[in-house]
């Protein structure tokens, strides 16, 4: 039986176990300039000292205008590049795999002035109103995914990931809710997701997988279905994503219009919708931070990658003490010099 701490390989990437540590921003880039700290490469080595397979780096803007905030990490010029392979150097040390979130905040950039999105549709009451991208501009937009892809690879990282959920701007093209344009994006809303995946594969390494985090629901009135989500998927796996990181909402606060109450694993039957329908490796993720939680989602095999947030962020040693509590940690697991700590007592 396949438990959360066997290996797992997808095209080129090979983990040491089933333990992802989901994207979180930090809004600690302080001279707000995109460049990862010494916050960052702490906060992202210590997961991989504490036993964390595989590394996802927070959202990082394609363009400076892409980020939720000003304090978020950002990677669409060549000079944030070093930065980065830092922490991939560090990280690979610990025997974990890293990739990075790339991302556009579209009309949820709060600091952009204007924001840019679909259709010139504010978030809510609170929210600028954006611009609507002229195609010109969508073109260029792909092009910095397309960029930041390249830097990526140079910096590095093992795969990445694009963001198209929680109401970001690749969500808000194939959202009913963000785009009422009259042209082909409108007619078509996953038109720019796959030509954004299009042009990231092309500059990506072929044996590199590439991934998508999406929203497979979105939970507020006039929102879309899981089953409006198993196509557009269907049709950026199409384009060459090999895995989806399946979450939900984005437009609205969850819970509404009937949505759930973020449960333990709320998600993970949505993350189980796409793998069945697409035939297509999945990571689950949603409140996940309990050891049984996370260890049934892979032996009741409803996914093949478990994702922990909040668990990991209160618990750098989660994937480590998650081992210890599921059968015992296996020595060649931990770092050496934490032998004599709680591990050796056992």
């Amino acid at each position: 039986m396949t438990d959360l701490f066997a290996p797992y390989e997808l095209k080129a990437l090979t983990l040491k176990n089933r333990v992802v540590m989901p994207p979180m921003c930090q809004y600690a880039v302080e001279k707000q300039d995109g460049i990862p700290t010494d916050w960052h490469f702490v906060h992202y080595v210590s997961r991989a000292v504490g036993g964390t397979g595989f590394i996802i780096v927070e959202m990082s803007g394609i363009h400076p205008d892409g980020r939720i905030t000003n304090q978020d990490t950002g990677i669409w010029e060549d000079g944030q590049i070093a930065a980065f392979k830092r922490i991939t150097e560090a990280v690979h040390a610990q025997g974990a795999k890293i990739a990075i979130q790339l991302g556009h905040a579209g009309r949820k950039a709060v600091d952009a002035n204007p924001p840019v999105a679909p259709s010139a549709i504010p978030f809510d009451a609170h929210s600028q109103t954006p611009r609507a991208l002229t195609r010109d501009g969508i073109a260029k937009m792909i092009r910095a995914y397309r960029d930041a892809a390249r830097r990526a690879v140079e910096a590095g990282f093992d795969t990445v990931e694009l963001h198209g959920s929680h109401g970001y701007l690749i969500h808000q093209f194939h959202s009913p809710l963000s785009n009422v344009r009259d042209d082909e994006y409108g007619s078509d809303p996953a038109l720019f997701g796959e030509q954004v995946v299009e042009a990231v594969r092309e500059v990506l390494p072929a044996e590199m997988p590439l991934l998508m985090r999406v929203s497979a629901k979105e939970y507020v009135e006039g929102g879309y279905n899981e089953a409006y989500a198993l196509e557009f998927c269907r049709r950026y796996k199409a384009a060459g994503v090999d895995m989806f990181h399946v979450s939900s909402g984005g437009e609205g606060p969850i819970g509404s219009n009937g949505g759930p109450n973020a449960g333990p694993a709320y998600q993970v039957e949505l993350a189980e919708y796409i793998r069945s329908g697409l035939q297509v490796p999945v990571i689950a993720v949603g409140r996940l931070e309990s050891y049984g939680e996370a260890q049934a989602v892979i032996t009741e095999a409803r996914a093949e990658l478990v994702a922990v947030g909040r668990g990991m962020l209160s618990d750098p040693y989660w994937a480590l003490h998650a081992e210890e509590a599921l059968g015992g940690v296996h020595q060649a697991n931990l770092p050496k010099p934490y032998l004599r700590g709680i591990w050796n007592k056992k």
